[in-house]
């Protein structure tokens, strides 16, 4: 059976403060509990005036915090810029607060630009060289701690912490596959070689510890209201957001425009819809034909949804609509 999860990026929209962003996440987080979502992932990002979970671990706990049930992780952690140790100690640290419920998942991008990734002070020579490596060291660090071992994650030693990778090139999907590891393809923002990695992902992947066969998920943004035309308006703060991006002057997440042509430069607008293709937008059954074709393009074991809305109650609707749409999907299958 499919499993259907919620990416949230802790958007800081105008007018509001990274405090606002950290109430409305952890509000999301128990809105998508309620609604039956199976994990919560909080991603990563340096520099980024419009996203507050840059310290991604301490977000997860609040957002662990204000719930009970539902799993909540990384999507990602990006590895390069943390030592595997450190990232060990945090994640057991938070197992230790809420057993059973913590997932870590793993990016090779710095998440952010090249000047802030030399801020965050890792070496930067040869780190995406160094990932499958760190991977590796991160998982031994969670093993059992062997007598007489004179360093330890404390806590994290002996503890199983789900670990995936992430990605948006093929890069990751090789690594997850030779290491037997679940893989996430980031399709919300970057869909261009997500078939390509899924293959390769299934073809390749060799049996491990943590898992006997293949698990694949990706992502996809998810737009849902009441009618089209107001979906295609809660669209429009993404879209913006991802023009300022590209113009390299990213900000707060924008309101809706009324206007979008006003914003649109042609070259540049035909990269924001690449970049935002895998996306369901407008009324339920709208967004119900947009899933359903994403599944059967993708056939992955898991879908998580993501939606940068600028209001917040209307971000909590549309999660409410696809909930329903993903519950209904489920049911069709299982009569089947």
């Amino acid at each position: 059976m499919i499993r259907y999860s919620v990416l949230d990026l802790a958007p800081i929209a105008q007018g509001q403060d990274a405090t606002a962003a950290f109430e409305n996440s952890r509000s999301l987080a128990q809105h998508a509990e309620t609604l039956g979502f199976h994990r919560f992932w909080l991603a990563e990002h340096h520099n980024m005036p419009g996203i507050a979970s840059a310290a991604t671990a301490v977000v997860i706990g609040h957002v662990a915090a204000g719930t009970s049930t539902i799993r909540v992780g990384s999507g990602g952690i990006m590895l390069p810029n943390h030592a595997p140790l450190m990232i060990a100690e945090q994640f057991g640290t938070l197992n230790a607060l809420f057993p059973g419920r913590i997932d870590l998942g793993l990016g090779r991008a710095p998440g952010t630009d090249m000047r802030t990734a030399r801020a965050l002070r890792r070496n930067l020579s040869g780190e995406a060289d160094s990932f499958p490596q760190d991977v590796v060291e991160l998982q031994q660090w969670f093993a059992p701690v062997q007598p007489g071992q004179p360093v330890r994650a404390v806590p994290g030693g002996g503890m199983e912490i789900p670990i995936w990778l992430l990605g948006s090139s093929l890069y990751s999907a090789q690594l997850a596959a030779a290491l037997g590891l679940p893989f996430a393809f980031a399709s919300h923002f970057a869909p261009q070689a997500m078939i390509q990695a899924l293959e390769i992902y299934r073809e390749g992947f060799r049996p491990s510890a943590m898992l006997e066969k293949p698990y694949s998920m990706a992502a996809m943004n998810v737009f849902a209201a009441e009618t089209d035309e107001e979906g295609q308006r809660l669209f429009t703060s993404l879209q913006q957001q991802f023009l300022n991006l590209r113009r390299g002057t990213p900000g707060l997440l924008p309101p809706p425009a009324e206007d979008v042509a006003t914003l649109q430069r042609e070259a540049e607008w035909a990269g924001v819809g690449k970049s935002l293709a895998c996306s369901a937008v407008g009324s339920p059954a709208t967004v119900r034909a947009g899933i359903e074709a994403f599944l059967a393009e993708t056939q992955v074991d898991e879908l998580m949804l993501t939606g940068q809305i600028f209001d917040h109650q209307a971000r909590l609707r549309s999660f409410s609509i696809a909930a329903e749409i993903c519950k209904d999907l489920v049911a069709v299958k299982e009569a089947v």
